[in-house]
């Protein structure tokens, strides 16, 4: 296009890229591609140190790609595109899709070291495993509908995450069924022997497996002890919600800056342009910034805007709020005007204009009291703490020259009003007064008064009025001329008239800690009734998702609930698989408290991601329990403890294979690594606690619900007997 548009205006006119988004969309896609091949690694190289057999390494590494691929056709069969969101959806998949493979081959692999051979192995090992491989999917899966339904903003943008997240692990869920038990069946065969490397290992893992079933045995005796810790932990999780920082969404470097410049209210058109000329001199001198551009009006005549755009982050070193830190004193050095910087956001929510990223805005039923106290809500803010650039939108003090005609003298001369104010329309307005026409174009001519005349009132004493009688007559002859301030725009909203207070965040403060001063600063003030305060733009979609995450997170545990109670035919054993959950969230929240981020959206998601997770370790045990105790007549204390010890290999594959595969996004530094980099924290947080809590407390309150089954089984029986009896 840009060739076609430089052949189509004149030659004098120079037109290049100043500003190219693409090149950040791109640099942050290509991180995100190279997360996804690290976490596709490190995923394989978790199982072969598990099986340590090439082969049964092949076959669940097959279902990563397979699984990957079928996604990828089903989005474009919805028409989905590859972006940051659905990257990052297919990124946290690695880890999952290969959970119910995982499964499959270990139970299959259980056998096979048995003696059986790998075609009859296969066949008992899927049979037995695929109850469970779909209990684990299809609850995870379910995860997610909340998601789907939720609306605003964070429910439109997550809604491709979800379903690409989802559709990856019903793919998965089809491979491991079907092509796992086939691949295991026609690739693997009896081992022997091993070789030294294998039995040395095994010596380990056989180690850590009797250290498990020593203690295991020590907390099953004191299970009440282990039923404190679960019941401190939900309490721990109340805590550490309440407490730790909230925010909205990640703060970004995508190689982008807006800035804002607002200079005096008497600001001229021409004095504002040799400020922004100033202001780009200084910006363009920066040895982090590629290129800055600027322009003023269109607006009120004392403000101009600005486009940075910031060099590679490989070559500038430093952060975009670094970069805002470094230019602050260099720009408070030009008199008569602030420039606001910013980093440009992905997400950004709301489309009012302002100096700042967050607004909060004061709406009044007349424009007199928000005259009064809007300037001291301006003074309230500017002393908080932990916001930064505080700046406002109200200019009322706009200088106008006041213009007093005396009507006597004026009808002397034969003036009437009309005419007054057509001559000063004609000075200082822009009136068409002809057209001239070419071969190709027309033009309009515009008559006003010489430039040096806007610049003084006193010019109007130079101004003439033609009168009927063909007399110049001085305005000065019959008017006085007065300076007075008149506001320079009145902004609304909802029909009344607001006025809003932008700001920043100064770094390593909390967005929910904003808002907590700045409504305690609105309180102080004392505001009366016909003052409407709040926040708009991302501050204001902030609040509105601060108040349906617990909704959230409660909606997804409940459908959670139904789907296993659906599952298991059972009110009790839900229960008990969601007792997985409390040590999740303690892990997640205390990950966000040690790495100093934020609880925010994202965070949410990966919060609700480990709903999912970290529950398959509960229903791997379970299913073994009471398939034990249906079948073999085991008591439920023998049959849970044989459930934790043949289990504990794959409970322990699948939570590595989940936590390496968020290893990259939370290690990462590439381009829109910010916005990744909590989903990472939360699920690895989330699984290192609840893999060493969990293999302890959920043992016990299975137990625990197993008695009062029998409990309220002996009542109802008991029951049963003494109607019998009586009739």
């Amino acid at each position: 296009i840009l060739p076609q548009l430089k052949a189509s205006i004149p030659q004098a006119i120079d037109v290049k890229v100043a500003m190219d988004q693409t090149v950040t969309i791109r640099a942050s896609v290509n991180d995100v591609e190279r997360t996804l091949m690290i976490s596709v690694l490190l995923v394989v190289l978790v199982v072969f140190f598990f099986l340590r057999n090439p082969r049964a390494t092949f076959i669940p590494s097959v279902a990563v790609p397979v699984s990957l691929i079928g996604t990828f056709g089903v989005m474009y069969l919805l028409n989905y595109s590859v972006d940051n969101l659905s990257l990052m959806a297919l990124t946290i998949a690695t880890g999952f899709v290969v959970d119910d493979a995982i499964v499959v081959i270990e139970n299959i692999t259980r056998y096979l070291e048995q003696g059986m051979r790998p075609f009859e192995a296969a066949l008992k090992g899927a049979r037995e495993i695929g109850f469970t491989v779909l209990t684990i999917s299809i609850s995870l899966v379910v995860v997610f509908i909340p998601l789907l339904l939720m609306g605003g903003i964070v429910g439109r943008l997550f809604r491709e995450f979800a379903m690409t997240l989802s559709i990856a692990i019903a793919v998965s869920m089809v491979i491991s069924l079907t092509a796992t038990p086939m691949m295991c069946a026609h690739l693997l065969k009896q081992q022997e022997s091993h070789g030294w490397m294998f039995r040395s290992s095994e010596r380990a893992f056989t180690w850590v497996v009797n250290a498990y079933g020593r203690t295991l045995a020590a907390v099953l005796n004191r299970a009440a002890i282990t039923l404190a810790i679960l019941l401190a932990t939900i309490g721990l999780n109340v805590y550490l919600f309440i407490h730790v920082p909230k925010g909205f969404f990640p703060q970004q470097d995508n190689g982008r800056m807006m800035g804002s410049i607002q200079a005096d209210q008497d600001t001229s058109f021409q004095a504002m342009d040799r400020i922004l000329q100033q202001m780009i001199k200084i910006i363009d001198a920066d040895p982090a910034v590629d290129t800055a551009l600027g322009f003023t009006g269109g607006g009120t005549m004392n403000t101009a805007r600005m486009f940075i755009s910031l060099k590679p982050l490989e070559e500038r070193k430093i952060t975009a709020d670094q970069i805002i830190a470094r230019l602050r004193p260099k720009l408070a050095r030009v008199p008569g005007a602030t420039l606001y910087l910013q980093a440009a956001q992905d997400v950004r929510v709301g489309g009012r204009l302002s100096n700042a990223q967050y607004q909060f805005t004061m709406r009044g039923d007349n424009l007199q009291d928000l005259t009064v106290f809007a300037p001291r809500m301006l003074r309230e803010l500017r002393n908080i703490s932990v916001i930064a650039d505080v700046s406002t939108d109200q200019q009322n003090l706009g200088l106008q020259s006041f213009i007093q005609y005396d009507r006597t003298t004026a009808a002397r001369f034969g003036i009437s009003p009309q005419l007054i104010d057509n001559t000063l329309y004609d000075a200082f307005g822009q009136r068409p007064v002809s057209t001239m026409y070419r071969a190709l174009n027309q033009y309009h001519v515009v008559m006003e008064a010489a430039p040096e005349y806007w610049q003084n009132p006193l010019s109007l004493r130079e101004i003439y009025v033609r009168s009927p009688r063909g007399q110049e007559v001085p305005l000065s002859a019959f008017s006085t001329f007065a300076p007075t301030t008149a506001p320079l725009a009145v902004t609304h909203q909802g029909l009344f008239p607001a006025v809003t207070m932008s700001f920043n965040l100064q770094p390593g403060v909390a967005l929910g800690d904003a808002v907590d001063a700045i409504d305690e600063a609105a309180a102080k003030i004392g505001l009366p009734p016909t003052i409407h305060t709040g926040f708009a733009g991302t501050a204001q979609a902030y609040q509105q998702s601060l108040g349906s995450e617990p909704l959230l997170i409660a909606a997804a545990l409940v459908t959670v609930y139904i789907v296993l109670g659906v599952l298991y035919e059972s009110y009790i054993h839900p229960i008990t698989i969601l007792s997985t959950l409390p040590s999740a969230g303690v892990g997640a929240l205390l990950a966000l408290l040690l790495t100093h981020t934020d609880l925010s959206v994202i965070a949410i998601i990966g919060i609700i991601l480990l709903i999912g997770i970290v529950k398959k370790n509960a229903i791997m045990m379970i299913d073994f329990a009471i398939a034990a105790e249906r079948n073999e007549g085991k008591n439920s204390r023998d049959s849970i403890f044989e459930a934790c010890m043949l289990r504990f290999r794959p409970i322990l594959m699948t939570t590595m294979a989940a936590l390496l595969g968020a290893l990259p996004l939370a290690l990462g530094t590439g381009t829109g690594s910010e916005l990744r980099r909590p989903l990472g924290i939360t699920i690895i947080g989330g699984l290192i606690v609840s893999q060493v809590l969990t293999l302890y407390t959920t043992p016990v309150v299975y137990l625990y619900f197993d008695r009062l089954q029998q409990w309220w089984d002996r009542a109802r029986s008991r029951e049963t007997d003494l109607l019998g009896s009586e009739a």
